[in-house]
């Protein structure tokens, strides 16, 4: 039979030890039992689900997507979030900036989810699927808001290097 020691080095997952894989693993069982308790609740309801998406919905979807993770992940606004499981750890891009999570175990797992628009848009997209399953109307127009929004951004961004361009 085996015996795992979590202390010991040959069990260890990285060589520093500090990888909240306990917390990890509640993240992950928080997802798989929502989107499980969403299917449920859906079938009860008798929520028909599309039998296809648009690929203009999944583009529409996927900016969406890139922006919410954007705006939980890395705005100045969002901080109030984010703090009772990250610090800031310095300035971003244009207003965005940089946490690095703190604690250990599942605050440090949340850290580490809320601080990466990456981790965090997987969550974003199953919400946003979930809520296109129900109420396919209403996703199109939040994630239209959020696409328009991440559309601003780039002619921002592409205004200043214009302005840089000219005066310098």
């Amino acid at each position: 039979m085996w015996e795992v020691s979590w202390t010991t080095d040959a069990a260890r997952y990285d060589d520093q030890g500090d990888v909240p894989l306990g917390g990890y693993a509640a993240l992950a069982s928080v997802f798989a039992g929502s989107a499980g308790a969403f299917a449920l609740l859906a079938r009860r309801r008798g929520v028909r689900l599309p039998e296809e998406v648009p690929p203009w919905d999944v583009a529409l979807m996927g900016t969406a997507t890139y922006k919410a993770s954007r705006l939980l992940t890395r705005d100045k606004i969002t901080s109030f979030v984010r703090a009772p499981f990250t610090r800031r750890a310095g300035a971003g891009e244009g207003s965005e900036v940089m946490d690095e999570p703190r604690g250990s175990s599942v605050r440090r797992a949340v850290g580490d989810l809320v601080s990466c628009p990456f981790c965090t848009a997987g969550w974003v997209a199953g919400a946003l699927v979930c809520s296109y399953a129900a109420a396919p109307r209403l996703t199109r127009l939040v994630c239209g808001g959020l696409s328009a929004l991440t559309v601003a951004d780039w002619l921002q961004y592409a205004w200043t290097a214009t302005q840089q361009t000219t005066e310098g």
